[in-house]
This record gives structure tokens, C-alpha cells and sequence, in this order.
């Protein structure tokens, strides 16, 4: 990676981007690492979503579609970070949207930073959705407590709350358990990992565990095993969602510029290669795939676990998992608070006012946490009478994050060589990266709103397109008729230019 010169501090770099420090700068490199790992969660994601892909193109889409899809997001994060590295801010995308777009500067950042809110809520929804899923497995396995739709949908109300309660009171708390987090990850992948591949008396053959394709979808037309595959990618694709998140928490970390570039690339390059061993792992383990895929506790890899491992020591490989998917969850409410303050600072949410407070005591936006955690939470009713409902959340939350992550690297490469860089980019390699990027977004949009099951019901039916389309409708009706009249893109708040009343738009990346 090339240098170029930067500001001395990152107050100062804030500064010059129109912002003067409000949110308290106290992670460290290491710390915003740590969140945006949590966030993707290796032992949420890719447990929770498991069942997704044993049911979609079986082991072939697990593992070696881990792999590919996970080198297709390096190239997003690659891509990405050498924007966040340009602009450090908290609003990150629809920010970095509005500073690079040469035209329509406002309506770029507002349509980019409302797939942003869109994603945000929908990845924090299906993340603690997961979370609720394996805590109901644990309970079942530890207290026989028999799982519905009712009680996994209660503890999932616990789980977020208590998310909502420590961001709002735990600052410090959360900071120290995002590190932790981090910790617990790799280390829970290891014992994982290992337990899976010494315990068992058996295991499936190596040919199966890479190559071996499964189609329980219910669809049978010709090619219905390929199309199976590829619906079976959502499970690797949703799990490598949030890293975004190290670009929100940017105005709270040290030297932003290039901490937090690193952060989204390194949390990408980290999980898919710990992801990649705890997946084949896991299936390698599989004893009986029929009787683990259409489990009662609702939780495929809960079941290989205890038939791999035994009752005691897979309990506890589920705990493990269990633990992490609320520590992804605190930290996805830690990241989507920022995106909607960020976002309400500049007018761009009803009631901003209200949404764009901070609390002077603990340097945190209160109000923006529980206008998340409320949202998540309607995204989630659903549930107790969809049987895909967390597959549809999964897909929002790919879909709308993706679109939102895309837009400015898209409009980065139409400035080309006019780009300033920051101190962390990608130099000559930064346009053939930029563009596989674009191209498999496009895909995934496409990809991820197809059926996931058949024959379509109502009950299994696939309700991605309806949420996507009714905010992209929600935010071009109240675009049309009210909001480009007045929203000019993210306001600058530095003392000096409030003190004139100015408002202008983020600084020229040609400058």
C-alpha cells in the first residue's frame, strides 16, 4: 500500500472533512478489528445459516462455496477500505457516496445510506434471530425445554434488549467484550475444530465433505440442483456482512485512516479462513445428514455436534456458538446505532432530532440504539408464522448492506485517477478489484431474491423483494415529493462554520 499525506491527528483529519469530534475516541486498532469481526461471526453466521445450504446444494455449497464466496467479498472489503481510508467518518457509505458522485450528490448519499439503514436493521434482525435459534437449541438440549416459534421469538426479544441495554449503559462494557469477542471466536473455532476431527468414530469421506451436492429445496426442474447451489450461497454470503462496521466506528478509533481499512479487510481475510476450517469440520463430522437436517432443535450443526461429540461435549461446542452469536449481536447493535446516527445527524431519518442525540455522559447515541432495536425487532414478527422468515432476513440484510457497500466503490472508479487516496489503498491493483466487486454484487442482488424453496407458499415464501421494494419505495416517494428540496447530503458540524450557518457538502476527493 502506498502513503499520502494526512493530517497529524484524527481530530484534525475530522476536522477538515467538516466534523468536529463528538463521539469519544477510545478504540484502538486491535478494538475496531474486533468489531466488524464480531459482526460477520463466523460461529453465528455460519452456524445459524447452516441449515440454508444443507438444504441448498448440500456440502459442495458449504465449503468450497465458503471459499468462493469469500474471496469474491475480499474484493468488496479491498475495495471499500481504500475509500474508508479517504474519509474516515462515521456515516461511511452514504458519506463516502456523497464525496465522490460529480452529479446528484445528495440524492446519491441519501438512496446509498437508506440500503445502509436498511441492511443494518435487517443484519442486526437476523443476527440476534440466529442467536435466539441456537439459545433455544442450548435450552432444549440443557432443560429438554420443547422449541416454537413463540418461545424462540421471546428469547429473541430478551437477547436484543439486552443488547439495547448494554450499548446504552455498558460503554466500556462493550468496548472490553468486542475484544474478548474477537478472542473467543478463534479460540471457540479451534476447540471446535479439533473436537470435530478427533472425537467421532466416523467421518463422512473428504470426496463427500468438498463435492457432494444436495438439493432438498423442493424445486425439480432441469438444472435444479445447480440453482440449489447457488441459493445455497446465501449462507456464506450473510455471514460476510457488518464489516462495514469498522468504517462506522471510525470517528471513535485511533488513527482512523488507517485502522480502520485494515479493520474491514483483515475481519473479511480472518473469517474466511477460520470459517473455511470450521465448516469442513463440521461437515466432515455429519453421521446421519437426513436425521441432522430435518432436526427438532431447529439447528442443524446443534445435532452433528451431539451426534459427533455426545450429549455433554457437544452441549458445549453449542455453547461456545452460543456465546459468540451474543457477542455478534451486541456489537451489530453497536454498528447499526452509529450508521442511523450518523445518518439522523444529517436530516435524513423521521424524527432526526430525536435520533441524533447524544448522551453527554457516556458519549454514546441512546436514541438511535433503541429506534434499531425496535426496528429489528418488527423485521423479526414474521417469524412466528413464516418458516423462512430468517432466510428472508438473511437476504435483506446481504441485499441492502451490498448495494449500500458498492455504490461509492462504483462511483470511486468513474472519478479514476482524480481520486485522492488515503494513506491505506490498493495502487495500480485498485480499478480490476473495483469492478469484480461491482460485478458480483450485481449477481447477489439478482441471486438472493430468487425462491428458496418449493412449492412456493405463503408460509415458505421468500419476502425479500417486498422489504427491499417497499423501502427503496418509502425513500423515493419522500425523495420526490419533499426530501430534495432540503436534503443537501451530510451537514458538517464544525463550530466555525455552524457559527455562519453554513451547510456543505463533504470535501472534493479531487482537492
Amino acid at each position: 500500500m502506498s502513503t499520502s499525506q494526512v493530517p497529524s491527528t484524527d481530530e484534525e483529519r475530522l476536522a477538515q472533512l467538516g466534523y468536529q469530534q463528538e463521539l469519544h475516541r477510545r478504540l484502538s486498532g486491535f478494538s475496531n478489528f474486533a468489531v466488524s469481526f464480531s459482526i460477520i461471526s463466523i460461529l453465528a453466521g455460519a452456524i445459524t445459516s447452516y441449515g440454508i445450504a444443507m438444504n441448498a446444494g448440500g456440502p459442495l455449497a458449504i465449503t468450497l462455496g465458503w471459499l468462493f464466496v469469500g474471496i469474491m467479498v475480499t474484493f468488496v472489503a479491498l475495495a471499500m477500505a481504500e475509500v474508508c481510508s479517504a474519509y474516515p467518518t462515521a456515516g461511511a457509505l452514504y458519506w463516502w457516496a456523497a464525496a465522490l458522485a460529480k452529479k446528484n450528490k445528495a440524492a446519491w448519499a441519501w438512496f446509498v445510506g437508506w440500503f445502509n439503514f436498511l441492511g443494518e436493521v435487517a443484519v442486526t434482525a437476523a443476527i440476534d434471530f440466529g442467536a435466539a435459534i441456537t439459545t433455544s437449541a442450548f435450552l432444549s438440549l440443557t432443560f429438554d425445554m420443547e422449541v416454537t416459534k413463540l418461545r424462540t421469538f421471546l428469547i429473541f426479544l430478551v437477547i436484543i434488549i439486552v443488547h439495547g441495554l448494554l450499548n446504552t449503559f455498558g460503554v466500556n462494557l462493550v468496548r472490553l467484550l468486542s475484544d474478548v469477542s474477537a478472542w473467543w471466536h478463534l479460540v471457540g473455532v479451534a476447540i471446535i475444530v479439533i473436537v470435530l476431527a478427533v472425537v467421532p468414530d466416523q467421518h463422512k469421506p473428504i470426496s463427500e465433505v468438498f463435492f457432494e451436492v444436495r438439493n432438498e429445496t423442493g424445486f425439480t426442474f432441469g438444472g435444479a440442483a445447480f440453482y440449489a447451489v447457488l441459493v445455497g450461497l446465501l449462507m456464506a454470503q450473510y455471514t460476510y456482512t457488518g464489516y462495514d462496521a469498522s468504517a462506522h466506528v471510525a470517528e471513535e478509533t485511533h488513527d482512523a485512516a488507517r485502522a480502520a481499512p485494515r479493520g474491514i479487510v483483515m475481519s473479511v481475510v480472518v473469517s474466511v479462513i477460520a470459517g473455511f476450517f470450521l465448516l469442513t469440520a463440521i461437515t466432515w463430522a455429519i453421521q446421519d445428514y437426513d436425521a441432522e437436517r430435518t432436526t427438532e432443535l431447529a439447528l442443524p450443526p446443534a445435532q452433528i455436534f451431539i451426534d459427533a461429540a455426545g450429549h455433554n461435549l457437544g452441549t458445549f461446542l453449542l455453547f461456545i456458538c452460543m456465546v459468540a452469536q451474543w457477542f455478534c449481536g451486541m456489537a451489530s447493535v453497536t454498528a447499526n446505532s452509529r450508521m442511523s446516527y450518523a445518518f439522523a445527524r444529517d436530516g435524513a431519518l423521521p424524527g432526526s432530532r430525536l435520533w441524533k442525540q447524544v448522551n453527554p455522559r457516556t458519549g454514546t447515541p441512546t436514541n438511535s440504539i433503541w429506534l434499531c432495536v425496535t426496528l429489528s425487532t418488527l423485521l423479526v414478527v414474521p417469524s412466528l408464522v413464516n418458516t423462512t422468515a430468517y432466510a428472508a432476513a438473511t437476504s435483506i440484510a446481504v441485499i441492502g448492506l451490498y448495494v449500500a457497500y458498492v455504490g461509492p466503490v462504483f462511483l470511486r472508479r468513474m472519478l479514476g485517477a482524480e481520486f485522492r487516496v488515503g494513506p491505506w489503498n490498493l495502487g495500480k491493483w485498485s480499478a480490476p478489484i473495483g469492478w469484480i466487486a461491482i460485478v458480483w454484487v450485481g449477481i447477489i442482488c439478482v441471486l438472493f431474491v430468487l425462491p428458496v424453496a418449493g412449492p412456493i407458499t405463503a408460509s415458505n415464501f421468500n419476502y425479500t423483494i417486498f422489504a427491499v421494494v417497499v423501502v427503496l419505495a418509502f425513500a423515493t416517494i419522500w425523495w420526490f415529493a419533499s426530501a430534495r428540496k432540503w436534503f443537501t447530503g451530510p451537514k458538517q458540524n464544525v463550530i466555525e462554520k455552524a457559527a455562519h450557518g453554513e451547510q456543505t457538502m463533504p470535501t472534493d476527493p479531487t482537492a
